[in-house]
């Protein structure tokens, strides 16, 4: 993944995708990561970084959380800071994503 970083690729592919809510709304967005359909309820967090361990904390098993900081993955990632050694979202809502 470093090397693609490096060189200025994204070491993911972006998708189209859909954010349904169960009030008929609907949300386009682009995708990144795992792919497929997932169903769950919508959380919002506020923190300012900690996503890492939003990411790995079993108490979001089933859930979508929305982070309200704009900008995710500026601090990184280190493997101390993991909750356990999976991911439990349903999926992972930003607005701008920080290689």
């Amino acid at each position: 993944i470093n090397a693609c970083i490096g060189n200025g690729e994204r070491p993911w592919k972006n998708s189209d995708a859909r954010l349904v809510l169960e009030d008929g709304s609907i949300w386009k967005a682009k995708s990144f990561g795992a792919s497929g359909t997932q169903v769950g309820e919508v959380v919002f967090n506020t923190s300012l970084t900690g996503y890492q361990e939003i990411l790995t904390d079993p108490s979001y098993a089933g859930q979508f959380v929305l982070m309200t900081n704009p900008h995710i993955g500026n601090t990184g990632i280190n493997f101390d800071d993991e909750e356990s050694a999976q991911c439990f979202l349903s999926g992972l809502v930003i607005r701008s994503l920080s290689i």
